[in-house]
């Protein structure tokens, strides 16, 4: 059935472009098929009002990867996921289909719990790996530490021990420093090494050196999880496939991202070692995290892993963030403090130059003593978006 909108401010426009979804046939609930026949955008019939209305923003922006909507393949998933009734929890063909291409990425040992945000998969891969006296070594500026309202200490009761770091990327060597008065009952245990792919800064493990992490840590009996909130933009970025850089390299569990790269509110907690996944399914319950209607979840996986969909809207992120990068480089005014590897690109501007830019366009300050910025690209970012924003960066921080 074709989707109709009506009213005064939106109208339906088709999706266009390299990330456009084709028309295609999708599996209903006993293989049948349910063929989608228009997948629509809602958009301001008139940019100006749409300004005004959203305080003089530009509708688009470079905050956050977050700020994107869901990717049109995966709405078209969610719909023929709609149809008639489907046991409820998980014991459904979409999960199960979610499941087994997550084992195809990760392999077969990969145990999988779908979830509803990226808090809730950390928390819930800590909670199956820690016990309450034994804690986490991440990087000071990780999610994990600055953005999840200490919900690993209260939820997953582990404790952090946070590492400062020159890039967002933790060291054997810098991890060693924590792995101290081994077995006195008065001191934290530490027991998993957390990072995060790509990082809060933007930067990007290599295979070798997620490689080495997970030898440290296995040689001192601790674990290794990563923090995948970004996970297919670094591993585009690295030339890895899921496999090559989680399972091959060692790491026992991944926080796998999905709503950042074009899904709807779903990430899943993956254990890969056999053990933690067991005790994981009633913790991900007692978070709240366990969907009745998990099937929506399942739908989305299954369009994201089954064919290339995560690669091609990581690709185009990251392509994206160096397209901006390579047109405010050098500019009066602006300095780009490092080449972006994935799709974050962070520079220092004159604050009176964000002030003016921040008028028009979303994105945050990073470091206020510094001036610093970070402007991220996301799945449907365009080449127009980033031509636009990066005229406005070079008017606005002309000296």
């Amino acid at each position: 059935m074709a989707a109709r909108v009506t009213g005064s401010v939106f109208t339906v426009a088709r999706k266009s472009g390299p990330s456009a979804a084709p028309e295609r046939e999708a599996t209903g609930p006993g293989g049948q098929a349910a063929v989608v026949t228009d997948v629509v955008t809602l958009v301001p019939r008139d940019h100006r009002q749409s300004r005004r209305s959203l305080g003089a923003m530009h509708p688009r922006g470079f905050a956050s990867d977050n700020y994107a909507g869901a990717h049109p393949e995966v709405l078209a998933a969610v719909v023929a996921a709609n149809v008639d009734h489907a046991v409820s929890y998980g014991a459904d063909p979409w999960t199960e289909r979610a499941l087994t291409a997550i084992r195809a990425r990760l392999g077969e040992d990969a145990e999988a719990l779908l979830v509803f945000n990226g808090t809730g998969a950390n928390v819930i891969c800590l909670a199956g790996l820690c016990r309450s006296w034994e804690a986490v070594i991440c990087a000071q500026t990780s999610h994990l530490n600055v953005d999840e309202a200490a919900a690993p200490e209260m939820l997953a009761r582990v404790k952090l021990l946070p590492v400062v770091t020159p890039d967002g990327k933790l060291t054997p060597a810098l991890c060693a420093d924590q792995v101290v008065r081994v077995g006195d009952e008065h001191f934290a245990q530490a027991r998993v090494v957390s990072i995060s792919q790509s990082t809060e800064l933007g930067t990007v493990y290599s295979v070798a050196e997620i490689r080495a992490l997970a030898d440290f840590a296995h040689g001192h009996d601790l674990l290794l999880h990563v923090d995948g909130a970004r996970i297919f933009n670094g591993a585009v970025a690295a030339g890895a496939s899921l496999r090559e850089m989680i399972t091959d390299a060692g790491v026992d569990a991944l926080s796998l991202g999905g709503t950042k790269i074009g899904l709807l509110g779903a990430e899943a907690a993956v254990f890969l070692r056999p053990g933690p996944a067991g005790p994981a399914r009633w913790i991900r319950k007692q978070l709240s995290q366990l969907s009745s209607k998990q099937r929506f979840l399942g739908a989305q996986f299954d369009a994201l892993l089954t064919g290339d969909l995560a690669e091609r809207a990581a690709t185009h992120a990251n392509a994206m963030a160096a397209r901006l990068a390579d047109a405010v480089d050098g500019a009066p005014g602006v300095m780009v403090t490092q080449r972006p590897q994935a799709n974050a690109v962070f520079a220092v501007l004159d604050p009176p130059a964000t002030e003016r830019l921040q008028r028009d366009w979303r994105f945050y300050v990073w470091d206020e003593r510094t001036g610093e910025v970070r402007w991220m690209t996301s799945w449907d970012t365009t080449e127009a978006d980033v031509d636009a924003f990066a005229a406005d960066v070079r008017e606005a921080a002309r000296p």
